[in-house]
């Protein structure tokens, strides 16, 4: 008899073939820098179960631009694995063509010349049609919204959050999990949550008076012959990443305990599959996976991971799908009897100029839009550089953002947020009121001024590196770092909390950071109730105009150790 993990190897073996494309019809659309939609779409369909997963699409209803990162590093176990892996080491691994639309939709390598190339991807009618095209395959599909969806966008803002409500509510989505949705007030999410037409999941979130669970922790299914099992899994670490006032009564955390006992109790119920749909970030759910046996796929979702395989943890498949709306991953699975016995994967690569918009989808959205178009098209200004966010330690939409905070708030250090979500803007173009709402939009966007020492500056740093770079993922807590404009530093990854940062630097006069000296420090998105200040959004657009025309040069004021 083939055992489970025979099956499953030589299922990983078929998602090679389907999802990195190394030879076949992938190879020879990258030689020929074509792309077709049934080319895109293409997929030999296999076994009874089919799930479709998109995750952190962060309001972004029209097609975007968006930059992969240029440095993602793992520590720890997981120092050098997916998807701790990027630019030209991770076309080398996945074996995919330098230069072609692959590359260009997975990595940063050339991403300016090849975002003139082969365009903007994403959009939610583009997503609609992939969908669609999925369904009508496999009537069954079911599919699995990973959260971070009612939010980033100026839309976003000015509906709270119903223009994606609305687009989501017609996508169809069978059930969803969630993150920065909180943000939106409790208030706000119950509204919401007691109108929606499938599962709003968090087998981790709790009323925190009461000690038991608030929301649905999972639901089941009846497809293709199996009875399949959707846990919720929200961010692990709202009330420290984002403002507890905004959910008051309600705790989260890992739960892992929690977690198992679901698992049992859906496989108790007579579940033929669990799949559990997270937003612990990827690391998180790779270490869940591996200590909470008997669930057969992670659907994985906040850290925005954007990976052609699966990544195999004993017998849990882990399925990261990108965000924005770039991609949608198809999962086939074939289920018999209570076991998975093979799988085909694909992570569908939105092209939005190959990808025909879903017409009903179009309509809505531009419907949505139209009372907000015209400020959201006004030109603020022009950048002679391409403005990105993703990186564990700088971006340039950062930079630009820290700039704006000291001069107009006239600071001698600022501090941006290490925020994944946020469209780019390619060199040369316009920037519209849009885009930078794009990087904004929160509903905590106070832009504040005070006064710290040096020692302070030091702790916070210190803080923030831990919660990225804890050797155990649990204790992984927050985004990227903060961003820090004003100042630089040298960071070993390596080392222990309290002992990552060095030779902190004053860049205007190049002295070394006075640990009892006072600087005035200016930054946004505080957690903290009542910060006072003006809007983040109003600021940059104040600079941008005074400006007209900005450039980014490459940040080399953080110097980093690495394993």
């Amino acid at each position: 008899m083939i055992s489970r993990r025979d099956f499953l190897q030589a299922g990983m073996a078929a998602s090679a073939i389907l999802g990195t494309g190394a030879t076949g019809a992938w190879a020879q659309i990258a030689a020929r820098q074509q792309l077709t939609q049934d080319q895109l779409l293409e997929f030999d369909s296999f076994g009874n179960v089919t799930l479709i997963h998109v995750t952190d699409i962060h309001g972004q209803l029209k097609p975007i631009w968006f930059r992969e990162p240029d440095v993602n590093i793992g520590v720890g176990e997981v120092a050098g694995l997916p998807p701790h892996v990027t630019g030209a080491d991770f076309l080398k691994l996945f074996n995919i063509e330098p230069g072609s639309a692959r590359a260009y939709a997975l990595t940063s390598e050339d991403f300016t010349a090849l975002a003139a190339e082969y365009g903007k991807m994403g959009g939610l009618d583009r997503v609609a049609t992939v969908v669609k095209s999925i369904r009508a395959a496999r009537p069954d599909a079911l599919l699995l919204d990973g959260g971070d969806t009612w939010h980033g966008s100026y839309t976003v803002l000015k509906t709270a959050a119903q223009d994606m409500v609305d687009a989501m509510n017609q996508l169809a989505p069978d059930a969803m999990t969630s993150h920065w949705e909180f943000t939106l007030g409790l208030d706000r999410v119950t509204e919401i949550v007691d109108n929606l037409p499938f599962p709003f999941l968090g087998a981790n979130i709790f009323d925190a008076e009461w000690d038991e669970p608030a929301y649905e922790p999972y639901t089941m299914f009846e497809r293709g012959g199996a009875k399949i099992a959707v846990i919720g899994q929200a961010f692990p670490y709202l009330p420290i990443a984002n403002p507890s006032w905004q959910f008051p009564g309600l705790s989260f955390g890992v739960r892992e305990e929690r977690m198992a006992e679901v698992v049992q109790e859906v496989r108790d119920a007579g579940a033929d599959l669990v799949v559990c749909l997270s937003h612990n970030g990827f690391d998180v759910d790779r270490k869940m996976a591996a200590k909470v046996p008997g669930i057969d796929v992670i659907l994985t979702g906040h850290t925005h991971d954007a990976l052609p395989e699966p990544v195999l943890v004993g017998q849990t498949l882990l399925i990261a799908s990108g965000s924005n709306g770039k991609f949608v991953s198809r999962l086939d699975l074939d289920v018999q009897n209570g076991q998975l016995l093979g799988f085909r994967h694909k992570l569908i690569p939105v092209f939005a100029d190959v990808i025909e918009p879903d017409a009903e989808m179009a309509t809505l959205i531009d419907e949505t839009r139209a009372p907000y178009e015209a400020e959201m098209a006004e030109v603020i200004g022009h950048t002679g550089s391409t403005l990105y966010r993703r990186g564990n330690f700088n971006g340039t939409w950062d930079d630009l953002i820290c700039n704006a905070l000291i001069e107009e708030r006239e600071a001698d250090i600022a501090l941006s947020p290490g925020f994944r979500w946020g469209p780019t803007v390619i060199a040369d173009q316009p920037i519209t009121r849009e885009d930078i709402y794009n990087a904004t939009a929160m509903s905590y966007p106070n832009a504040y001024r005070n006064e710290m020492t040096g020692e302070q500056l030091k702790v916070i740093l210190e803080d923030v590196a831990d919660n990225l770079f804890n050797p155990d993922p649990y204790y992984q807590q927050g985004g990227d770092m903060v961003r820090v404009g004003g100042m630089g530093y040298r960071i070993d990854v390596t080392k222990p909390q309290g002992e990552r940062l060095t030779e902190m630097t004053v860049l205007k006069t190049g002295e070394a950071v006075d640990p009892a000296k006072t600087y005035i420090v200016a930054g946004w998105a505080s957690v903290n109730e009542g910060t006072e200040g003006p809007a983040i959004w109003d600021l940059v657009e104040a600079w941008i105009r005074k400006k007209g025309t900005v450039s980014v040069d490459p940040n080399s004021s953080v110097s980093v150790v690495t394993p």
